[in-house]
């Protein structure tokens, strides 16, 4: 795919300088945060609203997962595909095509009357959400300065944290009072946004380029095969998934222009200071998808009320995500990335201790690990926006959020895994086996941390 049509007036999507090009700064960074909130929030609703949907169609649960798996596996695809568009198409372009996909699926899906279709929608709205999520972090990487782009990255970490506290809330309470049909309702009011982001997103200069789809395509499948393996066990996704992707490794390395650049491979601070987002984005969306149960299945609680419980800790994210900004643009992300890993190993630690035997203890602790992930997420996305190459920065974003998206989905599937390995034993010593587990994760958090900031006072990692 190639691109040479203009627009006027126009600047360079590829140029340094940023204030004149970027006027509304701070209204852009509302309107993006609420643009996430929906997406997130339309990732977690449906997860509530699985036994609805199992009993409207008559399907077995394991056919209705497919919903969350398929949802899943396009989003992080899209993540890494329009994150590769934006090195050299537009921005505004390439957002709003993913709104309006989003937008239009979500009235498609309310009137849903068979499953096939409902699963159709569903990947439908997931490539317009992958799209959202990753051109955020793409646009305030280019156009805002170093000198407040910590504060705009927390301000889109803390909305991912609110998204992902309200979707129980809200998800459980549609679900249980409207029905599931109306969740779509929820994610068709970003079409509202699209009018305002096409008046306020800078009018960028397609740049010549061509978009690697056969390497495109065998990374999906490789990264679609593990998923299904991890999440279903089918041994032939594992087979086709393992072959892609070194048919993908072949591929990066002998076509001129390819999806993924070698070089973050070979850029070993760039691979070290993702592992620590991946980590702890890992303990963070293991305990999204365990607190729940241990809210319903332990106190008894409703999903509406396991919301509630869950709701704290993503509000005191948005309530802190502006200190956590300044902290950033002040002093830079090196404090940051030293004590936050720590923060995620007490709430693991403390998870594995008290979760079982409190729910209050459950708020407290999920508030510890929201506030160490929405800093630490902010802080890696800030520090490798920093460190890439201007011409790097889509291509390394994008497989940034396809290793992290990979990683909730593996520390789901691993949890589920584990409890069904520990139906033997009591719920209490299951689950606190299971955060026995993700401190080990925040250990290599911590670990991966450590390296990189040795690393950046010497030198050697990045010279090596």
């Amino acid at each position: 795919m190639s691109s040479s049509s203009t627009y006027p007036p126009a600047v360079d999507s590829s140029a340094p300088s940023v204030e004149a090009t970027l006027p509304r700064e701070g209204l852009l960074t509302v309107l993006f945060s609420v643009a996430i909130v929906l997406v997130i929030m339309n990732t977690a609703m449906f997860n509530l609203a699985l036994p609805d949907v199992t009993e409207t169609f008559g399907i077995t649960a394991a056919s209705a997962s497919w919903i969350v798996t398929g949802y899943s596996i396009m989003f992080s695809i899209a993540s890494i595909t329009f994150s590769r568009l934006s090195d050299f198409l537009p921005i505004r372009r390439l957002l709003t095509i993913g709104l309006l996909t989003l937008g239009l699926a979500a009235i498609a899906g309310f009137f849903s009357s068979n499953f096939v279709f409902l699963l159709i929608v569903r990947i439908a709205q997931a490539s317009g959400a992958g799209a959202v999520m990753s051109l955020s972090l793409v646009l305030f990487t280019r156009y805002v300065p170093l000198a407040r782009r910590g504060k705009a990255m927390a301000t889109i970490m803390s909305a991912v944290s609110l998204g992902l506290g309200l979707g129980p809330v809200a998800g459980g309470s549609i679900v249980e009072y409207l029905g599931w049909h109306w969740l779509f309702a929820v994610t068709a009011a970003i079409l509202l946004l699209v009018p305002l982001f096409l008046v306020l997103l800078p009018r960028e200069v397609p740049r010549r380029g061509s978009f690697d789809a056969l390497g495109g395509l065998f990374l999906g499948i490789g990264t679609t095969g593990l998923l299904l393996f991890l999440t279903g066990g089918y041994w032939i996704a594992l087979i086709a998934g393992v072959a892609s992707l070194a048919l993908f490794i072949r591929r990066i390395g002998s076509t001129p222009d390819p999806f993924v650049m070698p070089a973050l491979f070979r850029d070993r601070s760039y691979l070290v200071l993702s592992l620590v987002g991946i980590a702890s984005y890992l303990c963070s969306f293991a305990t999204l998808f365990l607190l729940p149960q241990i809210l319903t299945h332990r106190f008894g609680f409703s999903a509406s009320h396991a919301g509630l419980v869950i709701f704290p800790g993503s509000l005191l994210a948005i309530i802190v995500s502006r200190g956590v900004g300044r902290i950033i643009d002040r002093y830079g992300n090196g404090g940051i990335l030293r004590y936050a890993p720590l923060l995620v190993l007490t709430a693991t630690v403390l998870f594995a201790l008290l979760a079982a035997h409190s729910w209050i203890a459950v708020m407290l602790t999920y508030m510890i690990m929201s506030l160490s992930f929405t800093a630490l997420s902010s802080s890696v996305s800030n520090e490798i926006s920093r460190i890439l190459p201007s011409a790097q920065i889509g291509s390394g974003m994008g497989l940034f959020q396809l290793l992290q998206f990979f990683s909730g989905a593996f520390s789901v599937a691993l949890a589920a895994s584990a409890l069904e390995w520990q139906r033997g034993l009591s719920l209490s010593s299951a689950y606190s086996n299971i955060y026995w587990g993700l401190s080990l994760a925040a250990g290599i958090a911590i670990l991966s941390a450590f390296m990189y900031r040795r690393s950046s006072r010497t030198g050697q990692l990045a010279d090596a």
